[in-house]
């Protein structure tokens, strides 16, 4: 009798504090408006600069307005999940040690306004809770912290799929790590998205030699060119310790610069 209470005692504290966490909605800075998954495909808009040809068009609308590329999704994985429900065509068992949350995954009407040409900042900015950037399959980032006052991810990352993502309470499917869905079935090195301050974000490794860069900044950050800017640009890579994709705005960003994100 007491087994079954501490169990149960031990999955009440686990749904409240997931509920609790990855909330987008507590500290944002952003304004707010109220079968077969393919791996190929981007934009056809051909005046798009740089790698913003690579977003999957299945998954998103990626379009050039102003100073601004815009991009619209529904921010769904493009990969099974046991976050999309039994019975759904694309729902999978979880795996062996994951410890599921109790949130579905659920479409969204997201809008990010990503600067054309983006500039270093003379201050780096903090990341807040919520989107800091984009996936190219539409799906947001999220950053390192699980919660407000830099909450730790511990307690989440047992609720991660196979793919490293899980969805918050309103069924936003994010990720705070390297999306393996895309890595993994392309390379470590591709790029897998952008922040919200318009820089790049690619996975683990460097186009030039597959090795895992030596001299990131404190943003898991550097200089150089890739294969999508070959004139050189600041970038993010994603990384296996904290702060996974990127410490914090090198570049202006959001409502500090009239961008960011909007959603329904």
């Amino acid at each position: 009798m007491k087994i079954k209470f501490y169990k149960n005692y031990l999955l009440y504290i686990f749904t409240a504090l997931f509920l609790y966490s990855c909330d987008s909605s507590s500290t944002s800075s952003y304004n707010v408006d109220n079968g077969d998954n393919n791996m190929g495909g981007g934009s056809d808009n051909t005046e798009l600069p740089g790698g913003f040809s690579k977003f999957i068009s299945e998954y998103t609308d990626v379009y050039i307005s102003g100073n601004y590329v815009i991009v619209e999704s529904a921010g769904v994985p493009n990969h099974p999940s046991p976050y999309w429900g039994a019975g759904h065509p694309n729902y999978v068992s979880p795996h062996s040690t994951m410890v599921v949350n109790p949130n579905l995954i659920s479409e969204q009407n997201f809008k990010f306004y990503i600067p054309l040409n983006p500039s270093v900042s003379s201050a780096v900015s903090s990341t807040p809770l919520g989107p800091i950037g984009v996936s190219i399959s539409g799906v947001p980032f999220y950053n390192q912290y699980a919660g407000p006052n830099n909450q730790p991810l511990d307690n989440e990352i047992p609720s991660f799929d196979n793919y490293y993502g899980h969805p918050q309470q309103t069924g936003q499917y994010h990720y705070h790590w390297e999306p393996t869905y895309l890595t993994f079935n392309e390379s470590s090195s591709m790029l897998i998205g952008y922040s919200l301050d318009g820089f790049p974000i690619y996975g683990p490794t460097e186009q030039s030699n597959g090795q895992y860069p030596s001299n990131l900044d404190e943003l898991n950050g550097h200089s150089h060119s890739t294969n999508e800017y070959e004139d050189g640009t600041y970038h993010y890579h994603a990384t296996s310790t904290s702060p996974y994709l990127l410490g914090g705005f090198k570049g202006k960003y959001g409502s500090l610069n009239g961008g960011g994100y909007f959603t329904n």
